[in-house]
């Protein structure tokens, strides 16, 4: 027979970072990435 305690293994799990953290993590890689991006590849000036 099967052991019949509430269900622990059941337990919602707890992300390790807030949904606001992780966007502005995110936002910051991506800034970070578009900077890096024009500094490698500028863009010829337009006449």
């Amino acid at each position: 027979m099967s052991d019949k305690s509430p269900h622990d293994n059941h337990s919602p799990k707890k992300s390790g970072k807030a949904v606001k953290a992780k966007r502005s993590e995110r936002k910051d890689e991506q800034r970070a990435a578009t900077e890096m991006d024009r500094l490698m590849h500028p863009r010829r000036a337009t006449r």
